[in-house]
């Protein structure tokens, strides 16, 4: 009989999330399980194998799963020192998460048949586990799980394009995601794709439902986010690296991101970072 876990059992009142590492045995799991609840889980160390309805598959360091309500699968350790770390995530807060970011839809929760699985390199799986980390050591509720998920799961939709966008298109994409191309603005993801500005635009609107300022904004962000939380520097000059000399502007865009101040945010999540052990 297939286990069914429910989140009302694992997370606390007024928590939207609950991280745990877990070491996995070699012993093949007796059943499959079942959860009303969205998990997000990835190789910390080790290899592991992933049963699923269809069949199993082996997922090593560096894979990152996500897995919906109704998705019945099972973890199993191959060799020794088989380490994952899995979030259990109250379905409320993934489902407004597609709805105020369209284009999630089709994509890793938000996606159709099997579990979605992505890869991380060594410094990706960093940068992920000083986001679990600081996730771990603040209050759990909707911000700070949304803080964690939001930046993981932009920069995999944006590496997933659907197969009708333009290669050209997608390269540019990708590229802006480099700090000399995203510090230029919309001007410099236009530069890199080669095309009439009103040509990109228009394919952005079209592919992605975003204007190439949209998508480079939305980058520039996740870039601040990121150094607000790990960097000792000045707002003025992650602001300045971002590309966005001008602090009025810097300030509206972050707020509109993230519901904070950049100073807020700092205060709010900036933590004594260390790798799991």
């Amino acid at each position: 009989m297939v286990q069914k876990l429910l989140y009302k059992d694992i997370l606390q009142p007024g928590r939207q999330v609950r991280l745990t590492r877990a070491t996995l045995t070699p012993a093949r799991p007796k059943s499959l399980h079942d959860h009303d609840f969205f998990e997000l889980f990835w190789v910390l160390n080790g290899t592991i194998r992933h049963h699923l309805t269809s069949g199993a598959e082996t997922l090593k360091e560096g894979s990152v799963v996500f897995i919906r309500p109704g998705q019945e699968h099972a973890l199993q350790g191959r060799g020794e020192h088989a380490l994952v770390v899995s979030l259990c995530i109250h379905p409320d807060t993934v489902k407004s998460l597609a709805k105020r970011h369209p284009n999630l839809k089709g994509h890793l929760f938000w996606s159709h048949g099997d579990p979605v699985k992505a890869h991380r390199d060594i410094r990706q799986m960093t940068a992920l586990n000083q986001g679990a980390v600081q996730l771990e050591n603040s209050p759990c509720d909707t911000l700070a799980t949304e803080a964690f998920l939001l930046p993981l799961c932009a920069e995999l939709t944006a590496a997933s394009f659907a197969e009708d966008v333009p290669v050209w298109l997608a390269n540019a994409c990708a590229a802006a995601k480099s700090p000399d191309v995203f510090r230029d603005g919309s001007a410099g993801l236009v530069a890199i794709a080669g095309k009439a500005h009103s040509h990109v635009s228009r394919m952005m609107r079209k592919h992605l439902g975003q204007t190439p300022s949209d998508y480079v904004n939305n980058i520039r962000m996740q870039h601040a986010a990121r150094a607000l939380t790990t960097d000792d520097q000045a707002i003025s000059e992650i602001a300045a690296d971002c590309g966005i000399p001008n602090m009025s502007h810097f300030h509206k865009l972050f707020r509109a991101a993230y519901g904070l101040t950049p100073l807020q945010y700092r205060q709010k999540f900036q933590r004594q970072v260390a790798q799991p052990t």
